[in-house]
């Protein structure tokens, strides 16, 4: 394992997002298994990775929220990493539905530490739509996490975009709120960066000297630059951070390159 001490060395964090699994085994997205996929993006993390210190899965864990589908996908995290898992809603998840699931390996939802980092865990998903937004409870917890914790290095993760990122199609659903969100940040320069989900692709800007990033799916992805939904041909993939306890930080994706999958390039929408 990394050493997660204050020697200069980094801790590594992996997360996955965007699973999309079904209510049972072997459901599919645009054609793609996304349990095979998931499968796939496991291996390849523990081909290319130590154990991390932590893994987090940002949201649209489900196709549709079912506590069998959620049980599945912590008994898979669970056979694949002994670290502390970490996840949160997307808009095809119920936060309710996820907290109710009895099971050994119970993810942190709203912070974790890891190594010198604090991770803050935000809920942007509306139950009944798909874009997202920060209620005011939400904002509250971050206000108050960020001024309780504002001498150490912080990541931000979610599900939504709270930048656009390029694709009208699916910039329409990001977080309503996000002034306010970015305004709640102005003043906390421990918030180092801000990853999400949801937009099924890799995106990588630095706004204010923060990093904001976005993540591929372990299924299926958009193609980037496009203003009407387009599949893209890249393949499933995760993203990794080294978290330094400088308060610097490291970050990439890899991708599946060893597997073709059957998948509707010329779907209109799922």
């Amino acid at each position: 394992m990394i050493p997660t001490h204050n020697n200069g060395l980094p801790v590594r964090l992996i997360q996955i997002t965007d699973t999309h699994l079904g209510s049972a085994d072997g459901e599919t997205l645009l054609g793609l298994n996304t349990d095979q996929s998931l499968a796939d993006v496991l291996a390849l993390i523990a081909r290319e990775q130590q154990e991390p210190a932590a893994v987090v899965c940002t949201g649209d864990i489900a196709s549709e929220p079912d506590a069998d589908c959620y049980g599945r996908f912590l008994d898979t995290l669970q056979r694949n990493f002994t670290c502390p898992l970490g996840w949160l809603p997307g808009n095809h998840d119920l936060a309710e539905v996820m907290l109710k699931v009895e099971h050994a390996a119970q993810p942190a939802h709203r912070t974790m530490r890891v190594g010198g980092w604090l991770l803050v865990l935000l809920d942007s998903s509306v139950p009944g739509y798909v874009h997202g937004a920060l209620s005011e409870s939400e904002m509250t917890f971050l206000r108050d996490t960020l001024n309780e914790h504002s001498d150490i290095p912080t990541l931000i993760m979610l599900h939504h975009q709270p930048v656009p990122v390029g694709s009208e199609w699916i910039d329409q659903y990001l977080v309503r709120n996000h002034a306010d969100f970015f305004a709640a940040l102005a003043h906390h320069e421990q918030v180092k960066a801000i990853s999400w989900g949801h937009v099924h692709q890799n995106f990588e800007r630095l706004a204010d000297e923060r990093l904001l990033l976005a993540t591929p799916s372990t299924c299926v992805q958009f193609k980037p630059g496009c203003d009407d939904f387009t599949v893209d041909t890249q393949m499933p993939g995760y993203r990794w951070f080294d978290l330094y306890p400088d308060g610097r930080l490291e970050t990439g994706v890899s991708r599946v390159t060893d597997k073709s999958y059957v998948i509707d390039y010329k779907s209109a929408g799922y």
